[in-house]
């Protein structure tokens, strides 16, 4: 159990280091949450694993016509038309 405590402007907690240990929160940033009789403290999810193949799947889902292709496969710069 622990109370809040005062910091600066604000208040805070002090976890034991048991219960750090056993939620494994340690060197891990946190996010809070409101639920509904208190406080949902958990290390924020940074899940990155796999998005190339998510995003390749979802452009494959999407059936384009040749004008669109055709405007992915453009390059994006053409200078040889531009005057300066």
């Amino acid at each position: 159990m622990t109370t809040l405590i005062r910091i600066g402007n604000s208040q805070g907690i002090r976890i034991p280091k048991a219960i750090i240990e056993q939620a494994r929160l340690e060197d891990k940033e946190l996010e809070f949450k409101i639920i509904d009789d208190g406080l949902l403290i958990q290390p924020v999810k940074k899940n990155r694993d796999g998005w190339k193949e998510q995003f390749d799947k979802a452009l494959k889902s999407q059936e384009s016509g040749a004008a669109e292709q055709e405007w992915l496969d453009a390059p994006l710069v053409d200078e040889e038309d531009w005057e300066w």
